[in-house]
């Protein structure tokens, strides 16, 4: 007789071959199996006629992704579920199979191939592993994947902001990346100029999305290191978003003081992290945080949030204040 308190390996074998669960996503993205079973296909015969794929093939994917959850089953006949339509089809502006540029590139995937040395050493060892070497070229790659993913928040912290008719803005991006925070605050307010600052060709590709949103006139590139180059001052906001992870809290408070110092009186710096309970076990999406960086960068981790307010406290920022948003991102706010 089994009890529930005996002894099993599942979790073991679940956690083992965890690869197989990307490897469906990936292969599902990269057939358009969710699109399809959207567009009206969805028996496995007709999943693979629109995809161009075996039957048999298409019935293991999908029975596979159904027991994952990506899909509900019915005699023979697979559908969406709600997540799955709103972020796995193509259709949908919320679709996020793109990230999968960079989410799943080598640059990222590979690190953890390394992951014993890392934890001896506590970060990366070997200058090819690091994520945030001088001018990476992965961050190209994350600038043109990452939109669909960072739209809600990009809003989210327009409203936090609340830059809807807050008259003349002057907008620091720091790390700016694809440049959706600060072009949705100056699609919001067209009092708005944004100052984006990040390696060149990154910024080449933040250029191109504020010229597609129709602010790019308003948006001026700072290129270099953002802890070296001068990007001056009298901002009314500066934007510190998925940045300070990538660095251990002595780098983190030094940067922050550079931002308090551009700052006009009574500008405010918005942080967006993924910030885990205080025991760092949850919740999961920004407890797991901590390993990519530890796998990816040097000195990064996943910062609490009594640790994010003692940087800014030390910065010689006031008014903390935190915002959760939907998903497992975090908004934190202070003045100067």
């Amino acid at each position: 007789m089994t009890h529930a308190a005996d002894p099993s390996p599942e979790l073991f074998f679940q956690t083992l071959w965890a690869y197989q669960r990307t490897a469906a996503l990936k292969a599902a993205v990269e057939l358009d199996v969710f699109s399809a079973v959207g567009d009206g296909a969805t028996t496995a015969e007709a999943i693979a006629s629109a995809v161009g794929a075996s039957p048999k093939g298409t019935r293991v994917l999908c029975d596979y992704l159904t027991m994952l959850g990506f899909f509900t089953k019915r005699d023979d006949a697979y559908q969406l579920t709600p997540d799955s339509a709103y972020f796995l089809t193509r259709r949908s502006p919320a679709y996020l199979g793109g990230t999968l540029e960079f989410l799943m590139s080598d640059a990222i995937v590979r690190n953890h191939d390394q992951l014993t040395a890392a934890v001896r050493a506590g970060g990366v060892t070997d200058a090819g592993n690091d994520t945030v070497s001088e001018e990476n070229p992965v961050w190209e790659k994350f600038a043109r994947a990452m939109v669909p993913m960072m739209a809600m928040p990009a809003q989210a912290i327009a409203d936090i902001l609340g830059v809807d008719g807050a008259g003349r803005l002057r907008v620091l991006d720091i790390a700016a990346g694809h440049g959706l925070f600060g072009v949705t605050i100056a699609q919001r307010n067209p009092d708005a100029e944004v100052v984006a600052v990040d390696w060149p060709g990154v910024l080449k590709v933040a250029a191109g999305h504020a010229q597609a949103a129709g602010v790019g006139d308003r948006h001026r590139a700072v290129p270099g290191d953002a802890f070296a180059v001068d990007w001056g001052g009298g901002y009314d906001v500066a934007l510190v978003t998925n940045f300070l992870h990538h660095f251990d809290v002595a780098a983190c408070t030094g940067l922050l003081r550079k931002v308090h110092a551009s700052l006009a009186d009574n500008g405010r710096v918005a942080i967006l992290e993924f910030v885990p309970d205080q025991d760092r076990t949850g919740p999961p999406l920004q407890a797991s945080f901590a390993i990519a960086m530890l796998a990816g960068t040097r000195a990064g981790d996943a910062y609490t949030m009594p640790e994010i307010a003692a940087m800014l406290d030390d910065a010689g920022f006031r008014d903390v204040a935190r915002h959760d948003l939907q998903g497992p991102q975090t908004v934190v706010v202070a003045s100067r």
